[in-house]
Formats: C-alpha cells, sequence, structure tokens
C-alpha cells in the first residue's frame, strides 16, 4: 500500500502576495488568516498579501506569515479534497506547521511560537557577525572534516542537509569563509555565501534555543495524530512528551532533510504533496528519490488538481 506524505516549507520560499487567492476564495483560508491577525496583534494577513519583500524577509515575520499560508492550503485542502497523509514533515520552521497537521499544535499557539523563535533566532548573534553558505557537490564527511579545519576556535558546521550534493554551513562570517577557501582549493568549486540575515542551526543558536524552551513551556501540545517526521533525529514521533525537546534541538541542530525524505520512503512513502508557498522542498525530493510522485499546492489551481488526483 502507497503513503503519502504532507510536507511543509521553511524560510525562503516566501513570496509578496502568498495565500491572497486562496483566501479571496475559500472562507476556511480567509477566517485562517484573521485567527492569525487577532493571535499576533497585527495584520499579518496585509503582510502576506500586500507586504514587500523585505518586510517578508525579516525572520519575525517569515516564520508566521510562511505557517499561515502554509495551514490555509491545508484547511482549504481538507475541505475540498479527501487527500490524506500517513506521515508529515517540514523543513525547519515548516515542522511547526507539521505539527499543527498533526493535531501537536493549535494554530493559534504555533503562530505565535514561530513569531517569537523567528524574533530570537534574529536576535541571538548581532547581525552582520553570522552567516550561511550552500556548499555543493561536497560529502557529508569530507564537509565536516572542512568545518573543524576552518573553525579555528569559531563556530562553523553543517546546518541543513537539503539532498544529495546540497548541504549548507552555518556559523560566524570568519568561520564560514575560511570553509568556503578551504573547500575551493581542495576543487570544490561551487561554494556561496546565502542571503540570510542569521546563522541558523549551529551553536550560536543556543540562546534563541533557550529562550523557545521558555515560550514552549507555557503551551499545551495535543496529541500526535500523525506521526511527524523530526528534523533532529530524521525519525517518525507520535509521542506527544517528546515533541518540544525535539523542536528545542531542532534550533541548534543539523535539518536531516535529506535523511527525513529517505525514511519516508523506507516507510512506504511515495507521494510527497508540498503545501504552502513555493516548490523548494518539490525540488529537493526529486534529488532524493526519482521515483517519488510530487505535487505542491498552493493555489486555487493547485486546490483543483488535487481534489482530481485524490
Amino acid at each position: 500500500m502507497s503513503k503519502t506524505a504532507f510536507i511543509f516549507p521553511g524560510q525562503g520560499s516566501q513570496y509578496p502576495g502568498m495565500g491572497k487567492e486562496l483566501a479571496d476564495t475559500f472562507g476556511v483560508a480567509r477566517h485562517l488568516f484573521e485567527e492569525a491577525d487577532d493571535a499576533l496583534g497585527f495584520k499579518l494577513s496585509a503582510l502576506c498579501f500586500e507586504g514587500s519583500e523585505s518586510d517578508l524577509k525579516l525572520t519575525a515575520n517569515t516564520q508566521p506569515a510562511i505557517l499561515t499560508t502554509s495551514i490555509a492550503v491545508l484547511k482549504v485542502l481538507e475541505q475540498e479534497t479527501d487527500q490524506k497523509a500517513d506521515y508529515v514533515a517540514g523543513h525547519s520552521l515548516g515542522e511547526f506547521s507539521a505539527l499543527v497537521c498533526s493535531g501537536a499544535f493549535s494554530f493559534a499557539d504555533a503562530v505565535k511560537t514561530v513569531r517569537a523563535r523567528g524574533t530570537f533566532m534574529q536576535e541571538a548573534v548581532p547581525v552582520g557577525t553570522g552567516t550561511m553558505a550552500a556548499m555543493l557537490g561536497i560529502e557529508r564527511d569530507i564537509l565536516e572534516e572542512i568545518c573543524r579545519e576552518a573553525a579555528e576556535g569559531d563556530v562553523v558546521s553543517p546546518a541543513n542537509f537539503n539532498s544529495p550534493g546540497q548541504i549548507v554551513i552555518a556559523g560566524s562570517v570568519a568561520a564560514v569563509t575560511r570553509a568556503i577557501e578551504i573547500a575551493k582549493s581542495r576543487g570544490f568549486r561551487k561554494a556561496m555565501m546565502l542571503p540570510v540575515s542569521a546563522p541558523f542551526h549551529c551553536a550560536l543558536m543556543k540562546p534563541a534555543a533557550d529562550r523557545l524552551a521558555g515560550v514552549l513551556d507555557t503551551v499545551a501540545i495535543g496529541d500526535v495524530t500523525t506521526p511527524v517526521i523530526a528534523n533532529a533525529d530524521a525519525a517518525p514521533n507520535n509521542d506527544k512528551d517528546r515533541v518540544k525537546p525535539l523542536l528545542v534541538t531542532q534550533v541548534c541542530s543539523p535539518v536531516l532533510w535529506e535523511q527525513s525524505v529517505t525514511a519516508m520512503c523506507a516507510l512506504g512513502v511515495t507521494k510527497f504533496i508540498e503545501l504552502g508557498p513555493g516548490k523548494v522542498l518539490s525540488g529537493l525530493v526529486k534529488r532524493i528519490s526519482k521515483e517519488a510522485i510530487l505535487a505542491n499546492i498552493e493555489d486555487v489551481a493547485g486546490i483543483k488538481t488535487a481534489g482530481e488526483n485524490a
């Protein structure tokens, strides 16, 4: 029996106008954006529908904006089709969307938590002192060795294992720069700095992890009705008591996306449906599993296609 996974995008998938067509067309999506506005005390809906690219790029805005758009897509999909997930997963921030889908988080709690998480991650490191870089075509063990050599007392380490041959590193600007230079000196020419505002998923995020733990202490976790493949260990979790520790660990640990997709394939998943803005995860899954059946849903046309293929 083939299985289906719903996957939810993370930071970098945002774009101005996301979610507007769905909210204009479906009451359930419109109500969800209104719920986000009420929970946050400001017009997140206006930020998504009419905000500038630069405003949407601010981490404290990006995280609740992507989560809300993703859950709006989910709510419409549930209302309009019979599509169901056997497993759910999300990339970094997207893990919170997956946890809403699974029943572990209420939407209001999730959107408030990721607003705080974005703020904490931005404030963990002074702007301009940390960065990330995409390292292409380098095996994991070689890249880990390059990071150890480049560190020189600073922090630099793998932050995202995205797909075969695409690993992102994070750390202090000096150490990441040294890692790129070492990689190029060894013949790995495809290494580039990413336009990010902070070095996510490395040890420099420890202050953000500690502050997030404090916020999560105030949040009630419900039963996990659909297993969530966690970023931190790439394994299915349906134990509500593990949800918070896994989310805290995730802030300073690499996102094991390639390993998560491989794990889902091993569990019998053949179809991956990306819910939310953009097609980033669909592209990564295609590189991880050539046989995977892919769909991404972010607008009315995507919902219509999903209904026909249910």
